[in-house]
């Protein structure tokens, strides 16, 4: 095994090896090209564009460029620089989520998107209003999206700003300040063409950033044999953990409920997603996307567990966090890349490119969303902007992307300066997201559920979740211990062996405890409780029994989903549930539909007498064409855009 303590420097030294000059060039390139991009996009589309146009393409994107476009706005820095910490601090049963996200992709391609795709809407939430005929409820729906959405914006800069300090001179609130500012000039001027073409570029700099310092660091080790077999050595590997236990912080099952979910609140019922999915032509194309964004997402996830190995393999006998060379364990991939490809003139420019380009791919997607669901909900009906022509209503779209990206910035300086506050509130706001999308999944596979159910079915599981998550919080008590470090082979010999030991075993300073930043977001689960696993003791460490608030926060969103859909089922069956037929066919599961209707011929005891709801539909679905210029849209069974 390759022994990499020669080359070891203390994290001081960095500063020596921080940026050259054609780092800082390549850097600033990927910025200005993401500027080109938004300019030529606003060019392009000058005197033709409308709000449509600007926040969906009206259909006519290639589908290449939106596949790597979907994959860049869903997966941030945050998981570029997380999911190789989580596997050197915790080992690879991680990697379970890739299982849960082939259900998770058919449950997407086969209900979701046929029915959503179908209508044609522009925003999610007006579906929450088309299936439960009420405004209130889809303002809800609103306000609980974009709580989440501006949450999220802040964490994204935040977090890789706090990591990439470690390899450039800028400080955090000027990193952020600086891609916050050019992520909402390019989301402003060009809509989602810009959106989507940004991200083209940044999605492709992700894997060339990961594939580099994989590349380079194997070679060094001595190949990835050696990699792997300093991993076996250091127990980093575990991916069939078969203990059944709902406390346990990551086994098979759990990882694998997570990658469900994961699909479900990242690409199905997703705002941005879904806005990728509606500039295509066709339905088949859209599912089409579904489908390589798995594999895509695969190989990129595989790449990020993977240098997580490369990073233990390198430091196995020197962890750079034991022996205070990183402030935060965020910074160990940084610290990588600096510490390794310096000799590579330009690899860290690249690199930092990569990173910074997750962060403007998932905080533009996430701007352009805002705009869309403000728009949508908020402002399109109101009896002002109802006058306004198509030109000044696609102006009103531009600036409320303007003052998205603005805000995006502000919320990121200001989860700098809240400590571990941002935990909870990152935790209270992705609390919502579970009970929510479980109305929308009842909406779509339970033809009997009624508002009034569907409201009662969020509120309980919303109280569920903020209760665990509070209690968590209030509770206190263990941490998830890392698995073995060493410093044994740190020249200096900043700690001993002994003592080392010590600490990687039984404790963790406080220091790193407030700042073990972001390693429960690392999958934006959407936000499923980062704060969670700080506070939450391992079973096996602990000698009482186990309550609710030891659940693992792998778990939470799915139970957030099943809470809502079994509590509106039970409320809509005890108080009126809705008949077949009241509810437009074309909201509905076609499979639900038919087994509802024999359930109901059965229970009823007499033959169905289905209304002819025709007339009736046209006019719950008449916002279904006001969204889309007015113009008449094939039934949900035509899968041809004209």
């Amino acid at each position: 095994m390759t022994d990499t303590t020669e080359t070891s420097v203390p994290f001081g030294a960095l500063e020596e090896a921080r940026f050259t000059v054609l780092d800082y060039c390549l850097f600033s390139l990927m910025l200005v090209m993401s500027i080109g991009i938004g300019v030529y996009s606003a060019i392009k589309s000058r005197g033709r564009e409308s709000t449509h146009d600007f926040l969906v393409g009206r259909g006519s994107m290639p589908v290449i460029p939106v596949a790597l476009s979907l994959l860049g706005g869903v997966i941030s820095a945050i998981s570029m620089l997380g999911n190789p910490t989580e596997v050197y601090l915790y080992g690879t049963q991680i990697a379970g989520n890739l299982i849960g996200l082939i259900p998770g992709c058919i449950l997407i391609h086969q209900l979701i998107l046929p029915i959503f795709y179908g209508l044609r809407i522009v925003s999610l939430t007006q579906y929450v209003e088309l299936r439960y005929k009420s405004r209130e409820l889809r303002l809800l729906a609103t306000v609980c999206n974009l709580l989440n959405k501006f949450f999220y914006m802040g964490i994204c800069l935040y977090a890789p700003s706090l990591a990439l300090s470690t390899v450039t001179k800028l400080s955090t609130w000027v990193s952020m300040v600086i891609m916050g500012s050019i992520c909402t000039f390019y989301i402003t001027v060009g809509g989602v063409k810009a959106v989507v073409y940004t991200d083209v570029m940044q999605t492709l700099l992700m894997f060339i950033g990961l594939i580099v310092v994989i590349v380079v660091c194997c070679l060094d080790l001595g190949g990835f044999s050696n990699v792997w077999a300093a991993a076996d050595e250091g127990g980093r590997l575990e991916f069939f953990n078969m203990n059944p236990s709902p406390f346990i912080r990551h086994t098979f099952w759990s990882t694998s409920v997570l990658g469900f979910y994961f699909m479900i609140n990242k690409v199905g019922l997703y705002q941005p997603c879904y806005q990728r999915f509606s500039s295509v032509g066709t339905l088949k194309m859209a599912q089409g996307l579904v489908i390589s964004f798995v594999v895509m997402l695969y190989v990129l996830w595989l790449l990020c567990f993977f240098a997580g190995l490369v990073a233990y393999a390198t430091y196995q006998d020197c962890d750079p966090i034991t022996s205070n060379r990183v402030q935060k364990p965020d910074q160990i991939l940084p610290y990588l890349v600096m510490e390794k490809l310096t000799r590579l003139p330009g690899m860290p420019g690249v690199f930092v490119a990569a990173v910074y380009g997750g962060v403007l791919s998932s905080l533009s997607s996430c701007g352009n969303s805002i705009a869309c669901l403000i728009w949508e909900d908020f402002l399109k009906d109101r009896p002002y902007f109802k006058k306004l022509t198509d030109k000044a209503a696609t102006n009103v779209v531009k600036l409320i992307s303007a003052l998205a990206g603005i805000s995006g910035i502000f919320l990121g300086i200001l989860a700098g300066k809240m400590g571990n506050i941002i935990h909870v509130t990152r935790s209270v706001s992705g609390s919502i997201m579970g009970p929510m999308q479980g109305v929308f999944i009842a909406g779509t596979t339970m033809p009997w559920v009624n508002a009034k159910g569907a409201v009662v079915g969020f509120l309980v599981s919303f109280s569920y979740n903020i209760t665990v998550v509070l209690g968590k919080f209030i509770r206190g008590g263990g941490k998830p211990p890392r698995l073995p470090l060493s410093v044994d082979g740190c020249p200096e010999n900043l700690v001993n062996a002994t003592f080392a030991s010590y600490l990687t075993s039984t404790s963790i300073p406080n220091t790193l405890v407030e700042n073990t930043s972001f390693v429960e977001t690392l999958f934006d689960t959407g936000g499923q409780v980062d704060s969670m696993q700080l506070t939450t003791p391992d079973p096996a460490q602990t000698s009482t029994g186990n309550t609710v608030y030891d659940i693992s926060y792998t778990l939470f969103g799915a139970s957030g989903i099943l809470i809502t859909m079994v509590v509106s089922s039970i409320v809509s069956l005890c108080t009126k549930p809705l008949a077949p037929g009241e509810v437009d066919e074309r909201l509905l599961s076609s499979s639900s539909v038919k087994i509802y209707r024999l359930l109901w011929q059965f229970f009823k005891g007499s033959k169905i007498s289905l209304p002819n709801n025709q007339q009736e539909s046209e006019v719950s679905l008449k916002m279904i064409s006001d969204c889309s210029d007015n113009k008449p849209h094939p039934p949900p069974n035509e899968t041809h855009l004209e």
